[in-house]
């Protein structure tokens, strides 16, 4: 009868033990998830640079052969139904598949290749992220860099423009394009791919 009532006696201290144990595992992770679900992951500071352009309405089907965009670069509308490999060009690359990097969130970086060479460049290439980005020459463009993105486009004096490093800071992987995040590699390679 001894050894049952012992049996008992720590069976029953066992299960308390046990259970204060999960109580305070509990009591843990709910500690855990509000402290750090509470906190709100702050939004990207929107800037708006001055000259920046927005475009409205601009529509977004697949289609077939060139489009004639009204904007110089373009900055969405139809366009390919295969998007470009988002990196650094020496060529100049196909606007409708472009365009389709837009829509996913990339930005479009032109510039005039009889006025950007060599150290300038490589600066501007410094100065761009490593993904999301499209860095391509331009013929005809109506300033010596111009960055694009879904529905906004901003014509930069040159390639030490600070105006960029704002325009990026809005506008580059933003949730406002059509399919952000959506992939900019696995689509079509452009001649001219650098890196």
């Amino acid at each position: 009868m001894k050894r049952e009532q012992a049996r008992q006696t720590r069976n029953r201290r066992i299960g308390i033990g046990g259970g204060i144990g999960a109580a305070a595992l509990i009591i843990v992770l709910v500690i855990v998830f509000v402290v750090t679900g509470s906190g709100s992951t702050p939004a990207p500071v929107a800037t708006k640079a001055e000259g920046v352009q927005t475009f409205t309405g601009l529509t977004q089907n697949h289609v077939t052969g060139t489009v004639d965009y009204p904007q110089v670069p373009p900055v969405g509308g139809n366009h390919a139904a295969v998007w470009l490999n988002c990196g650094v060009y020496d060529q100049p690359v196909p606007n409708e598949n472009a365009v389709h990097d837009l829509e996913h969130g990339a930005v479009w970086v032109t510039y005039d290749a009889s006025q950007v060479s060599g150290d300038q460049l490589t600066a501007l290439r410094a100065a761009l992220p490593t993904t999301y980005i499209v860095l391509s020459p331009y013929v005809g463009l109506p300033s010596p860099v111009v960055a694009s993105a879904w529905g906004a486009q901003i014509q930069l004096t040159g390639v030490d423009d600070t105006r960029l490093a704002d325009f990026l800071k809005t506008y580059w992987q933003s949730p406002d394009a059509p399919e952000p995040g959506a992939a900019c590699t696995g689509g079509v390679t452009a001649p001219g791919l650098v890196s």
